[in-house]
C-alpha cells in the first residue's frame, strides 16, 4: 500500500514514530499535538486497542481509503470524505508583505485564527510538528499555513487559513508556496488534505498547481460513556 493511503498510520510508523501511542493495532497522535490516530486493520481487535487508547469524551479522527463501519462502542461523530492533493506549489509574493516563522509565543494568535476560519483540528501543540509560517498585518495574524503529518518522505501541509477581512489578497497563495519550498528544499514531496465539498479550496490548490491524487474517508469516532 502507498505511504499516503493511509497517511496518519504511516507518519505514525515512520518519520513521526517518536510522537506516536499505542501498539501494534492501533496509534494515535498526543490528543495535545492532533486528535488523528489509525488502526492497523478494521478488525475487532484494533477497535479495541483504539478505544484503549480513548478516554473520556476523546475524538479519534481517521484517514483511510475505505468508509470506516466502528462498532457499538463508538460513535461516528463525523463521516465526510477529503481530495488527498499533491504538488509542489509556485513560490509567490506581495509587496510589503512579510512571511514570519511562528512559534510557541505565537500559540495564542495561532489559536484564534484557526477558531476563527475552522481549517481543521488545531490544538495547544499542533505547531510543533512542522514549521509554521504566517502574515501579520499591523500586529494581528491575519493568514498562516504550516507542516503536520510526514508519512515516510511525504509532508502534508495544513492550517491553510486566512481572516475573512483579509481574504482575496493572495495571503494564501504565498504562503502555500512558502511551506512548499521548505518541504521540497528537503527533499521531500508536498501533499495536503481538504474536504471534498469544499470547492473552492480545491480551485485554489489546482490553480497553484497540485492534483488530487485521490479521495479518503474522513471519519471522527468518540467511545460511548
Amino acid at each position: 500500500m502507498h505511504p499516503l493511503d493511509r497517511p496518519i498510520w504511516s507518519a505514525l510508523t515512520t518519520r513521526q514514530q517518536a510522537l506516536a501511542e499505542g501498539g501494534a493495532r492501533a496509534l494515535r497522535y498526543s490528543t495535545a499535538v492532533g486528535p488523528f490516530a489509525d488502526m492497523v486493520d478494521m478488525s475487532p481487535e484494533s477497535f479495541a486497542a483504539l478505544g484503549a487508547l480513548m478516554s473520556g469524551s476523546e475524538i479519534a479522527v481517521l484517514f483511510t481509503p475505505d468508509a470506516v463501519t466502528a462498532p457499538v462502542e463508538f460513535k461516528i461523530l463525523l463521516a465526510e470524505t477529503g481530495e488527498q492533493m499533491i504538488g509542489t506549489p509556485a513560490e509567490s509574493s506581495i509587496r510589503g508583505v512579510d512571511i514570519v516563522t511562528l512559534g510557541a509565543d505565537d500559540v495564542p494568535a495561532m489559536m484564534a485564527l484557526t477558531e476563527l476560519t475552522k481549517p481543521g483540528p488545531f490544538t495547544l501543540r499542533t505547531h510543533e510538528l512542522g514549521t509554521f509560517l504566517g502574515i501579520r498585518i499591523d500586529g494581528q495574524l491575519v493568514a498562516m499555513a504550516g507542516e503536520r503529518m510526514k508519512p515516510a518522505n511525504y509532508t502534508e501541509m495544513t492550517a491553510i487559513c486566512v481572516r475573512p477581512d483579509h481574504r482575496g489578497r493572495g495571503y494564501a497563495q504565498v504562503l502555500l508556496g512558502a511551506v512548499a519550498s521548505q518541504i521540497a528544499a528537503r527533499g521531500e514531496i508536498p501533499f495536503l488534505h481538504v474536504f471534498s465539498k469544499n470547492d473552492s479550496a480545491i480551485a485554489l490548490y489546482r490553480r497553484q498547481g497540485m492534483e488530487i491524487r485521490r479521495r479518503l474517508y474522513v471519519t471522527a469516532l468518540q467511545r460511548r460513556m
